[in-house]
């Protein structure tokens, strides 16, 4: 909850569960969702302003999809944007179009992979054809989360990642690669539009703004929104932003279309967080502990080599049969180093998929903005800045989505008009890392073995993904 001054009046936080009852499958319940909105709703009317609320600004994952009947209720539990059962129909409908036929009708070579729409629509057809009949809608969580508040279902053409084209409208060339995907997408609203309002409750009668997804909400909460800067926002997965009006058709990069004078080009990865969540599990410490370990601990030439594909990865990759490994671990290695190690095969991801960004949007940018869960780590930011050879700006607003959606709510009803300038001037820096010139040159090497490492093992995932 924000005041007109962007300074935050109350929040509200809580954790929901993941599934995942088998190998390549990620779920989440859409109900978990709702819970979490209305107990924050709740949580903001008890507020002494709460009758100042003005607006309500939603953002959220992408690339996770609900489907959902008629009457907006789940069919199916939410397949999560990490979860790879579509590979297979993913393969199929990305070989149909040329890259060539991608740039003209999305304006970049986009891949079609397992956490597009489309796929997912295809496998539920291939598996569940009644389940599919019974589809009205295949909706985003914030757009699942705004239908239940409104009543109305709609989406943006931002957050409809690889279905929309540089005219921001859903690209015909790709719906038509499925018989019914069209006839089952929301109605497309620009992220400043005011869809309704809340049906009921203490906001009842509040507009709620359409808003955008989750890396779009975020750059404008760690106060990126200018021609050639960058960010890195990490939580669960880390998602690489650059915006240029360049437009270099790069494999393995999304490119946005152009809205209100910005180009995104991002690089989302598959397991950021996610991957220190899982040595923590296994050392049975809670994250946060993890990442204290890791205060203090140095890298050195033999420190072990992480790769970070728990669950495949995505940009630039985009290889869902990848699978994760230590490389160089041996009976001295203990766990403030595997978590350092972890920490660092992030960065790299993280590196490859900004180079990536690099070439797609021509230029490079001087520092590195970041924000979300994962930077509260200072040992992971000063790896960060050794990896990505640059300074790194951590910004204050760790929950950069919240800080995002609410600026954009704003800008949705009138209480700014100056988007870039709100956000900027909203979003203080926190601390900057500087890399470390020796720490630095071993972190190039160790990039170049950590990319041999990827390339080494692809035939052994392909094998152990074929058994």
């Amino acid at each position: 909850m924000l005041d007109a001054g962007g300074q935050r009046l109350a929040g509200y936080s809580a954790g929901y569960p993941t599934a995942r009852p088998a190998p390549g499958l990620v779920e989440q319940n859409p109900n978990d969702w709702t819970a979490h909105v209305t107990a924050a709703l709740a949580a903001f009317a008890a507020h002494p302003r709460a009758g100042e609320v003005a607006a309500i600004g939603v953002t959220s994952q992408v690339n996770t999809h609900v489907f959902v009947d008629g009457a907006l209720q789940p069919l199916l539990p939410a397949i999560n944007w990490a979860d790879g059962r579509a590979a297979g129909d993913a393969v199929r409908l990305d070989q149909a179009l040329s890259a060539e036929e991608k740039i003209a009708a999305l304006g970049a070579p986009m891949q079609i992979d397992a956490s597009h729409a489309l796929s997912r629509m295809a496998w539920l057809g291939r598996t569940a054809p009644d389940l599919w009949a019974r589809t009205a809608y295949v909706l985003a969580p914030k757009d699942y989360v705004i239908a239940q508040l409104t009543g109305q279902v709609v989406a943006d053409p931002i957050s409809s990642v690889g279905l929309v084209g540089t005219d921001m409208r859903y690209a015909g060339a790709v719906l038509r690669l499925l018989d019914g995907a069209a006839g089952r997408l929301a109605l497309l609203h620009d992220p400043l539009d005011v869809i309704g309002t809340v049906a009921e409750g203490a906001f009842a009668g509040v507009p709620v703004v359409a808003g955008t997804m989750d890396a779009w909400a975020s750059m404008f909460g760690v106060g990126v929104a200018g021609e050639g800067e960058g960010m890195n926002l990490s939580g669960t997965s880390e998602v690489l932003g650059l915006i240029s009006s360049t437009r270099n058709p790069v494999a393995g990069v999304i490119t946005f279309p152009a809205w209100r004078g910005i180009t995104l080009h991002a690089g989302p990865t598959q397991a950021g967080g996610a991957s220190l969540d899982w040595l923590a599990r296994l050392l049975q410490i809670e994250p946060g502990a993890a990442a204290t370990l890791a205060e203090g601990e140095v890298i050195h030439p033999r420190s072990p080599l992480f790769l970070p594909h728990l669950e495949g990865e995505r940009a630039p990759l985009w290889d869902a049969v990848s699978r994760g490994a230590f490389a160089g671990l041996d009976s001295s290695t203990r766990a403030p180093r595997m978590v350092a190690s972890v920490m660092e095969g992030v960065a790299f991801s993280a590196r490859l998929a900004l180079e990536a960004l690099e070439k797609a949007g021509g230029m490079r940018p001087r520092v590195v903005r970041v924000g979300g869960g994962g930077t509260s780590s200072d040992a992971w930011c000063q790896i960060r800045a050794n990896v990505l050879g640059r300074p790194v700006e951590r910004m204050q607003a760790r929950d950069a989505g919240a800080m995002g959606a609410g600026v954009m709510a704003a800008a949705g009803v009138g209480l700014t008009d100056d988007l870039a300038a709100a956000a900027r001037a909203l979003v203080p820096v926190d601390r900057v890392f500087i890399p470390d010139p020796a720490a630095a040159a071993l972190a190039e090497k160790r990039f170049a073995i950590w990319q041999g490492l990827y390339g080494g093992l692809k035939g052994v995932n392909a094998a152990l993904a074929a058994l």
